[in-house]
């Protein structure tokens, strides 16, 4: 049921402005979105299992329109293939969860914890895996509770504090009628997670605050007063944002005293970077790619992505559609060199091993 925030019906009758945007998504398009409340749960509970490999005469039986379902079902896991557990993600995931329980009986003064770093380099994988442990746990010890432990929003392009405001309220599915004020909307959004025992209020790409300008700012006193307001940890996450100002003046030296920073960065040429082209390798469902080959291309595919697990991901995620699209089953250099990356990681392009 979608709650209106604004004046009272007799003010604002119009259907359509009633119901708003989510009168022109179905059911299905909000579960494709984490910033809507249906998209968070559906990416917290859905785990799902990796597609059966069918043997070869397994496959030679399947009629056309079952081999188009079984390479579909393949296709479509591939495009989500699994997420690597990287000693970033490890450590966010530890220190979001020491501080929500060093949180818990704070009255003011709450801590937090800021992911920053280039992009590319799993700041918001990280973000979205802290919140779904913490949604995990939260399910476990309370089975059936109407709660909403954890938040999940972004700050748009040049936003004002109002606009961070409805994107609470949107994740929420509260209604923002066009006459609402600010405190109007605050006010639905607070009493709402607070109702809901929220724990943890994710925050991406805050890039798009900058404490320089004056919409800057309010956002940042915005997101300040809903800290004080909602008794929850927050957990932001942008790119470079110490070289952006974002600890400059006073309102940053107010962030700084508040919230411990994690820099992501490109990973080193390491065990620990062989170790995630395994993980990504395990999870391939192709009919013959040769074991450990991407392995044995470590150092190829640690000078090819300079070390970023995002292009790394979209590197091997790609090829492995490929290779289930024409046909070859099986990535190699040569099909990978076929993929285009991000100008990030080809300006990033890590020094080949000696």
């Amino acid at each position: 049921m979608v709650t209106a925030i604004g004046p009272t019906p007799g003010q604002d009758t119009d259907p359509g402005r009633q119901h708003g945007w989510r009168r022109a998504l179905d059911r299905e398009d909000l579960h494709r979105y984490l910033t809507t409340l249906e998209g968070w749960r559906e990416f917290t509970t859905q785990d799902p299992a990796p597609p059966d490999l069918l043997t070869a005469n397994q496959v030679a039986d399947l009629d056309d329109d079952e081999r188009l379902d079984y390479d579909d079902d393949r296709l479509d896991y591939h495009t989500r293939l699994t997420v690597a557990a990287t000693s970033t993600l490890r450590t966010v995931v530890h220190a979001g969860r020491r501080l929500t329980l060093l949180n818990r009986h704070a009255i003011s003064a709450r801590r937090g914890l800021i992911l920053s770093g280039a992009a590319g380099t799993g700041k918001t994988t990280a973000l979205t895996q802290f919140g779904k442990t913490i949604e995990v746990i939260d399910r476990r010890q309370h089975p059936g509770a109407d709660r909403i432990p954890v938040v999940y929003v972004t700050v748009p392009p040049a936003a004002t504090s109002r606009m961070l405001a409805v994107e609470f309220a949107r994740f929420l599915g509260l209604h923002v009628t066009t006459r609402a004020n600010i405190t109007d909307v605050i006010e639905a959004v607070c009493g709402v997670l607070i109702d809901a025992r929220v724990s943890v209020v994710c925050v991406d790409e805050l890039h798009n605050l900058s404490l320089a300008t004056r919409n800057g700012a309010e956002v940042s006193d915005t997101l300040k007063y809903f800290s004080e307001r909602i008794p929850a940890t927050f957990v932001y996450a942008g790119v470079d944002l110490e070289a952006n100002g974002m600890f400059n003046g006073t309102r940053g030296r107010q962030i700084a005293g508040r919230f411990a920073v994690i820099d992501t960065v490109p990973f080193p040429r390491t065990q620990e970077w062989t170790g995630l082209v395994s993980t990504f390798e395990e999870a391939l469902r192709l009919h013959h790619h040769r074991p450990k080959s991407l392995e044995g291309l470590a150092n190829y595919l640690h000078q090819r992505t300079g070390g970023m697990i995002g292009s790394l991901s979209h590197l091997i995620r790609g090829a492995a559609i490929d290779a289930i699209l024409d046909g070859t089953e099986k990535i190699t250099r040569q099909s990978m060199e076929r993929i285009r990356l991000d100008r990030a990681a080809q300006t990033r392009k890590a020094k080949p091993a000696s």
